[in-house]
């Protein structure tokens, strides 16, 4: 997965393709495409029914014939076809045919840090049957560190913290690689369900995962701080009846029932301390934690990891695009290496 920025510079169109979202950045253009990475499909005739956000919105909401699938799963593709066929919908027939006109068209895609080469090949191939001739790909440690504005290519430590919807990535970088990285199999994701379980067993009320966003009703305001509201009411069916039904939920046993999935967070930001190199640590105490990705949202988790760690943690302007941004400003040729000219002897 290295890659040269040079290369990198010849490339027309970079995509990331993640669990929750896929975004699109065309050189000369920018984000064309930011939308779910979500495809409703006819089962009987195998005609796709919509993509994106219409497809979204059909969750647990169609008939029998209908399917809503997902072919991005934790940043790898799990089914090359329907990726492909999303992308194509998603992408529209004016900036296909843009594409086409690009003479050995290149791509560039973002892959998870330590991706097997199967992994690798799906997205290699997601991107070759659109018509890709050549298709780097980048890690999203450094796509996002770019993308939010971090000196990687600096001798100075810069740590990063992407929040995806199925996975977190830590890394340290240094002179533009990775010193020490993790990925851990925890995301928003992991958060919601906890949250959902939550309110099954001990209000039982159900509140599906998929078509609603739990986390932002049951923490709304401050809710993982404890200066948060007290009480959260909450909407959803009951178990027993299936009748709609409303409870009030207690905050602090919310935050409780998150805590669980955060402290496998928790215990991986404090690994990757401990192997990091103590010059390296030093700097971190003095710039912090960047955190992105769209699960960096979560209301309170910067609080969260700041009394944790007792480094100071911030949060990326634009941290659900920074990773697409990075890849783009790669392509545009923004990024300047440092060069280190070997001495002579």
């Amino acid at each position: 997965m290295t890659v040269s920025l040079e290369q990198l510079g010849r490339c027309h169109v970079a995509v990331d393709l993640g669990a929750a979202r896929t975004r699109v950045y065309i050189k000369g253009l920018g984000l064309v495409v930011d939308e779910p990475s979500v495809a409703a499909v006819n089962i009987r005739t195998g005609s796709l029914i919509a993509v994106g956000t219409l497809a979204e919105q059909m969750t647990g909401r169609t008939p029998d014939h209908i399917r809503v699938v997902r072919p991005v799963s934790g940043g790898t593709v799990i089914d090359i076809d329907m990726a492909q066929r999303m992308l194509r919908h998603l992408l529209g027939e004016k900036l296909r045919r843009q594409l086409r006109r690009k003479p050995r068209l290149r791509a560039a895609a973002c892959t998870p840090h330590d991706s097997d080469p199967l992994a690798q090949r799906a997205t290699i191939e997601t991107l070759a049957g659109l018509g890709a001739w050549r298709v780097e790909l980048v890690d999203t440690l450094i796509a996002a560190a770019v993308g939010c504005g971090l000196p990687v290519e600096q001798p100075t430590a810069s740590m990063i913290m992407v929040c995806g919807a199925a996975t977190t990535q830590i890394a340290v970088l240094s002179l533009g690689s990775i010193v020490t990285a993790i990925r851990i199999p925890i995301g928003g994701d992991a958060i919601d369900h906890a949250v959902v379980q939550h309110l099954r067993q001990q209000h039982e009320l159900m509140l599906p995962s998929q078509s609603v966003r739990p986390l932002q009703l049951a923490l709304s305001g401050n809710g993982l701080a404890a200066h948060g509201p007290a009480t959260t009411e909450i909407h959803g069916r009951d178990v027993a009846t299936g009748l709609a039904r409303s409870v009030q939920v207690d905050t602090a046993a919310m935050r409780q029932a998150i805590h669980a999935p955060l402290t496998t967070v928790l215990d991986g930001l404090s690994k990757i301390l401990r192997v990091c190199p103590p010059d390296l640590v030093a700097d971190i105490a003095d710039c912090g934690i960047m955190m992105v990705g769209g699960s960096a949202l979560l209301p309170g988790l910067d609080q969260t990891l700041r009394d944790a760690t007792g480094v100071p943690v911030h949060i990326a302007e634009r941290p659900d695009v920074c990773s697409v941004l990075g890849l783009g400003a790669m392509l545009d040729g923004e990024i300047q290496p440092m060069v280190l000219t070997p001495l002579a002897c």
